[in-house]
């Protein structure tokens, strides 16, 4: 099922002349000889389809009787090592470790659970979902629900059911009546109710999101992002922002999430390849332009003021260009 992680603004393509056994075996002999050589894995992988890199992981495992992943995890170090096992996994299961490390140990990282549940399609949830429970033996709403409460969880838990509408057809009566719903629900009474939000931002498509947030400011006369501000608070607020973000720019939303990733003291490697690697085969080129578009610089040139060495380079090939 690869398609539903494949997208039309991606920087990586499928390969052309692709063999999963030349690849596998050069793989091989790089992480074999005496000192690794890091340009061969970094090239074969980075130039690789997802698809294509699980049929090396196949080949691999066929040839060698090895996991590709427990190889280079053997052999590679720090956030090269991250990146490049991040390459490998198929990108379900990545997802689910990614959410799964968000809910690990003291604290959760909330904005991580935002970002991977406001931005997969309901079909991708499912299959997370799947992958969660096949990796941890529990299920990802359970776990939601352990590490979070409130408002905020319920609309977590909606968003990992994979129930959002993905139609791209907008009905303007429904979007009208949704806008009135969520006027009515916050700045037209006394006290908010959290639930028409959730019910209304977790389960619309995103197109018929971006009409009822024009049809809200016809409204009320305020943009929607200034009512939830003034309506909630915590991390409720905060997850819905990022579905309005997201409804109205995804990529856009996406460059906002690698600029925070990416600026100040230390660098959110867990975000940056997390995004760098996600998205890559959906919508990288998109979130390059919004990036550049935003900030005044490229992805390229804050990757490269930001990383070193090997995991410098593997980022600049997934990233595919400067701008």
């Amino acid at each position: 099922m690869a398609s539903l992680w494949v997208g039309q603004r991606g920087t990586v393509r499928d390969y052309p002349g692709f063999s999963p056994s030349v690849d596998a075996e050069a793989i091989r002999k790089a992480i074999r000889g005496i000192g690794t050589d890091e340009k061969t894995l970094i090239n074969v992988l980075t130039e690789r389809s997802q698809a294509q890199r699980q049929l090396i992981v196949k080949e691999y495992q066929a040839a060698y009787g090895k996991e590709l992943k427990d190889d280079l995890k053997g052999d590679l170090s720090g956030n090269f090592e991250h990146v490049m096992v991040a390459l490998v996994t198929p990108p379900a299961v990545f997802d689910a470790k990614q959410l799964k490390k968000s809910m690990k140990g003291t604290g959760t990282n909330e904005d991580a659970l935002i970002e991977i549940l406001t931005t997969r399609t309901g079909r991708q949830m499912k299959e997370i979902s799947q992958a969660y429970y096949t990796v941890y033996k529990k299920s990802l709403g359970d776990d939601i629900s352990s590490e979070t409460s409130g408002d905020f969880r319920k609309a977590l838990l909606t968003l990992a059911d994979g129930r959002r509408d993905e139609s791209l057809k907008v009905d303007e009566h429904l979007a009208k009546k949704d806008a009135q719903i969520l006027y009515n629900a916050g700045e037209n009474r006394w006290g908010t109710d959290e639930d028409k939000f959730t019910e209304i931002l977790c389960l619309r498509s995103f197109p018929h999101l971006k009409l009822t947030f024009d049809e809200y400011k016809n409204i009320s006369q305020k943009n929607i992002e200034d009512s939830i501000k003034g309506e909630l608070s915590g991390h409720f607020e905060d997850l819905l922002l990022a579905i309005v973000h997201c409804a109205r720019n995804m990529p856009a939303f996406l460059a906002t999430r690698l600029h925070q990733a990416l600026k100040g003291a230390g660098t959110d490697e867990f975000t940056l390849n997390r995004i760098m690697v996600s998205r890559s085969e959906i919508d990288l080129l998109d979130i390059r332009a919004e990036f550049k578009k935003h900030y005044g610089y490229s992805l390229c040139s804050a990757i490269k003021s930001d990383t070193s060495g090997n995991y410098e380079i593997t980022l600049l090939k997934i990233c595919g260009g400067d701008d």
